[in-house]
């Protein structure tokens, strides 16, 4: 029998390393993980149990709960442009509008998606209900999303700008409901930009020089899956980036520890590799997360070439999923696949390489003779044939197999994973 996450939570906390990298599949309770660790450093009592001010001074957190912080005003009977709302919250109160950091989260942004949409936070403003009752709208709660303008003839109401210090022309800008996944990139951009401030802030030696005292206490920044929707190209670009804020806090603002959870090997491995984590088993730690029959939980501490695996399991992956694509399996992609398979097995902990055909529908022992037939022979002359039709749909079936059941590259994000 595991252990309880809260019990997993208290064993991460006791580790006391400066960085704590996490792998888990998709549904394992990465984000039920960061809410147990977050009451534990945090918990809540009757004096503070509506404000989020003693959590913040103590732990930041980005998890599936900091997107709630943020939904659609989709009013389409009144004609209204989708606007996305902030939720009242310390969180971005202090980020908008104490710091004025809304430029940074717009570069941020479009870093990751586009520089052809623009955020656009609200000034102040009054609106009348049905009842005739003023409502005051406060800055920054609102966020609309502006596609690159377009210059049209001057409208009431349009943004006026001049070109060649004399004409005078107006600005259009379709207001446009963002995706999810460049939701999500918006979101992670509000915190990376807070969590950029806060490693400024505590980067200052002396605490009375520094502009807020408010982080003087901050202790843990947990981070469960940054942003799953983004393309190979920007997740390498965003865990670079955070690697680089890590290593700066450790260097400058060594109070802070971080705590990171992820789905996607990609990530993990670039930050393993950004980070150096290999040559750092005294402050650092990297887990596999595994959730058990019975519900409950064992986090298994991973050491060094094992945790390096997951970028040549990529590598492996683009081939096969290649000859598959084109049907051009030959005998040397049997051996690459169960070379695949070796490689997982080893990282999850499993004795053979064929216990990961018991998910796989069909004959295991099938399997292992079309692998071994074609991946290895027992003489160095023997002429292994060609593999048949079938023999070859074996290698895109194993690969899903792999996929499916044990976690590898999903691109949908599970909600309470």
């Amino acid at each position: 029998m595991g252990k309880k996450l809260d019990e997993i939570a208290e064993e991460l906390k006791n580790a006391n390393k400066k960085v704590q990298l996490v792998y888990a599949f998709n549904g394992t309770g990465k984000t039920r993980l960061s809410r147990e660790f977050k009451n534990l450093i945090a918990p809540k009592n009757a004096e503070d149990e509506a404000s989020e001010e003693p959590t913040r001074t103590k732990i930041l957190y980005y998890n599936s709960f900091t997107e709630d912080l943020f939904f659609w005003d989709n009013d389409l009977a009144q004609d209204v442009k989708p606007k996305l709302k902030i939720q009242p919250n310390s969180f971005t109160d202090w980020i908008l509008k104490e710091q004025g950091k809304g430029l940074d989260i717009v570069k941020n942004f479009q870093q990751y998606t586009t520089d052809k949409i623009t955020p656009v936070f609200n000034a102040a403003y009054q609106v009348t209900d049905k009842d005739g009752k003023k409502i005051n709208i406060p800055e920054n709660s609102e966020v609309t999303f502006r596609m690159n303008p377009i210059k049209i003839a001057t409208e009431e109401g349009a943004l006026l700008v001049t070109e060649n210090g004399s004409s005078i022309v107006t600005v259009q800008y379709d207001v446009v409901k963002i995706s999810k996944g460049e939701q999500s990139n918006f979101i992670w951009s509000v915190f990376f930009t807070l969590l950029e401030e806060v490693v400024s802030v505590l980067s200052i030696a002396e605490s009375d020089d520094r502009p807020t005292s408010q982080f003087n206490g901050l202790k843990y920044v947990f981070i469960d899956d940054p942003v799953s929707s983004l393309d190979e190209n920007h997740l390498i670009e965003l865990a670079v980036n955070l690697a680089s804020l890590i290593k700066a806090a450790i260097k400058d603002a060594p109070q802070l520890k971080f705590v990171i959870t992820t789905h996607s090997p990609l990530f993990y491995n670039v930050m393993h590799n950004e980070l150096d984590l290999k040559k750092k088993p005294a402050n650092e730690g990297c887990y596999l997360l595994e959730l058990l029959e019975d519900g409950t939980f064992n986090l298994n501490r991973k050491f060094g070439d094992s945790n390096q695996s997951f970028s040549y399991h990529l590598h492996l992956r683009r081939i096969l999923e290649g000859a598959i694509s084109e049907d051009k399996i030959e005998r040397y992609h049997f051996t690459l696949l169960r070379n695949l398979y070796e490689k997982t097995a080893g990282f999850l902990g499993y004795d053979r390489w064929s216990d990961l055909l018991n998910t796989a529908p069909g004959s295991k022992d099938a399997y292992v003779r079309t692998i071994n037939t074609f991946s290895h022979s027992a003489l160095s002359s023997e002429q292994v044939r060609d593999p048949s039709p079938p023999e070859k749909q074996t290698v895109k079936l194993l690969l899903d197999n792999l996929t499916k059941n044990y976690g590898y590259w999903p691109e949908q994000a599970v909600q309470n994973g």
